[in-house]
């Protein structure tokens, strides 16, 4: 009992110490000093942006099918005389590959046959005619002298139409056989497969020996980017942004390929039909771009700012400045105090937070009339200012008496005084 004393009295004696030691520390805390964060006002060049990532795409792509089934035989030849293949230059027309033709050379051999069957036909009905129409020449003068029967006088009559009918059908029979003909003509004639286009191959999907078969869609062969000088950038953008895009404004991007080289091109385009992405609608922008010596490449990955607003040689605040309040009244300069206290007082959030956010800020080309914080010796003083453009650092103030280097008030630190010690540490004696 009395051991379980002793551990009860060691416990409360060591609870205060630490509570005296801390409340200490504390009350010594409570000396520091409140530090005021500045930066001075500057001139300069500003430009507000939207960043976006696209892909760079071919202004027109054409994929080059095959209409007829069949093995590859061979590949054409393209302006520099080799084999076609990604990257070939080739001109409209140019033979691109060959389709084994065998067996389409076979069918237009058969389909010729058949024409010459069919106009031997329509030579033996046209002379069956010629018989029939004598036969009843002479059946109409009999029966009208009563020399032949009814009978015989019908059956002439009944050949003569059977021999004109079967006249017709050899007729169609030599239609048919041109039709067929032309088709097994036309079936050859696609075992060559030329280029519709003029332009520069992106793309070759089949490989000498390789069997295409051709059902309800036609094989694709090879895609073909007509012209690789006019090229296209698809951006997707959130609706938040979409509306601040204008057609024909700029638009400045880089890719990976080419590090610190900066490109241009104008926007052509806000396509109506959004998609929806984990919530997110999302609609697709054009820009055209110019690309003369080719060096940008098809499907590379743009780094896309759409430029909202530029403006050069004006009075510029950090986006700090426009969100920092005081903390308390006491900071604020006498003379202006009851009037900025009781703006604080209407905007307790902001006064306690110090997280207004300005409403210039990402905003691009709006303007709103926000309040900056002047240091004014121990105190500070507000001033009211017409925020413009952004580009995310750095806003377009304008107000009366605002001038480059005065110092307006982003932030505050505790600067901790330099005489107080943690009573937890242990002390070092010095000799």
């Amino acid at each position: 009992m009395r051991r379980l004393l002793n551990k009860w009295v060691l416990l409360v004696l060591a609870g205060g110490l630490l509570l005296a030691g801390g409340l200490g520390w504390w009350q010594s805390r409570e000396g520091a000093k409140l530090s005021l964060v500045t930066a001075a006002v500057k001139r300069g060049d500003v430009t507000a942006t939207i960043s976006a990532t696209g892909t760079i795409e071919p202004l027109e792509v054409v994929d080059v099918g095959a209409q007829i089934a069949g093995r590859v035989a061979a590949f054409g030849t393209d302006e520099s005389g080799k084999t076609v293949d990604y990257g070939s230059l080739v001109e409209r027309g140019e033979l691109l590959a060959r389709i084994d033709d065998s067996v389409y050379a076979a069918d237009l051999k058969v389909a010729r046959a058949g024409q010459l069957s069919a106009a031997a036909n329509l030579e033996q009905m046209g002379a069956k005619l010629d018989q029939a129409t004598a036969d009843w020449s002479r059946a109409q003068a009999l029966f009208a002298d009563k020399l032949i029967s009814q009978t015989d006088y019908d059956t002439a009559k009944a050949n003569h139409a059977v021999a004109r009918a079967n006249v017709s059908v050899a007729r169609s029979g030599i239609a048919q056989a041109q039709a067929d003909l032309e088709k097994a003509e036309r079936n050859l004639a696609f075992c060559t497969i030329s280029s519709p286009v003029s332009g520069v191959i992106i793309d070759r999907r089949v490989n000498i020996g390789q069997t295409v078969v051709s059902s309800l869609n036609a094989p694709s062969l090879f895609l073909i980017a007509r012209d690789l000088t006019r090229m296209q950038i698809w951006v997707s953008l959130n609706e938040a942004d979409v509306g601040r895009i204008k057609v024909g404004g700029l638009a400045t991007f880089a890719v990976d390929a080419f590090p610190g080289r900066a490109f241009q091109g104008r926007v052509g385009k806000v396509r109506l039909n959004a998609t929806m992405t984990q919530n997110v609608v999302l609609y697709t922008v054009e820009i055209d771009i110019d690309n003369p010596d080719r060096l940008l490449l098809p499907y590379l990955t743009a780094n896309v700012r759409f430029v909202l607003g530029q403006q050069r040689g004006v009075l510029l605040v950090p986006n700090a400045a426009l969100r920092w309040t005081p903390s308390s009244a006491a900071q604020i300069a006498p003379d202006v105090r009851p009037a900025a206290q009781a703006d604080l007082v209407a905007d307790p959030p902001a006064a306690v937070t110090g997280a207004r956010p300005p409403a210039s800020e990402g905003a691009g080309t709006r303007s709103s009339r926000r309040t900056v914080w002047v240091k004014d010796g121990d105190f500070v003083r507000p001033l009211e200012v017409t925020a413009g453009i952004t580009d995310g650092l750095n806003t377009v103030v304008v107000a009366e008496g605002l001038r480059e280097g005065l110092p307006v008030v982003t932030a505050e630190a505790v600067a901790a005084r330099s005489d107080v010690k943690n009573p937890f540490l242990p002390r070092i004696l010095r000799r």
